[in-house]
């Protein structure tokens, strides 16, 4: 069974960085994809901020681009969000998502994590 447990949110002034992590049991991203999601407080659709895949290609959300960075540690377990230069808009509670066996290469992100909050204060 595939677990996804997300930490380094917290409260950060506009400016500032942090990094989120989001360690993996039952799964080594050896294969499949991943991703950071986030979701705001006003419940809008859930948001894909950045994924990679197994053969290290990343995609990123247009709002983030330049100033986030995902990656994966060299023992494939541990998933990191690298983010600079945050801002209001970022506030939101940050999820990690994976798919170890994409159907015809589409990620479908059926694991999930809880959750971890970010909030940026202007």
């Amino acid at each position: 069974q595939v677990q996804l447990v997300e930490s380094g949110g917290g409260s950060v002034e506009a400016g500032g960085s942090l990094r989120l992590s989001c360690t993996a049991s039952g799964y080594t991203f050896s294969r499949g994809c991943m991703a950071w999601f986030r979701q705001g407080s006003r419940k809008e659709e859930r948001e894909a901020v950045a994924t990679i895949e197994s053969d290290g290609s990343t995609t990123y959300a247009v709002s983030v681009k330049g100033r986030f960075t995902i990656s994966v540690d060299n023992s494939k377990t541990t998933l990191y969000l690298q983010m600079n230069n945050l801002t209001f808009e970022d506030t939101a509670m940050y999820y990690c998502a994976a798919d170890p066996h994409p159907v015809h290469g589409l990620c479908v992100y059926n694991y999930r994590g809880q959750g971890t909050q970010v909030t940026v204060s202007s």
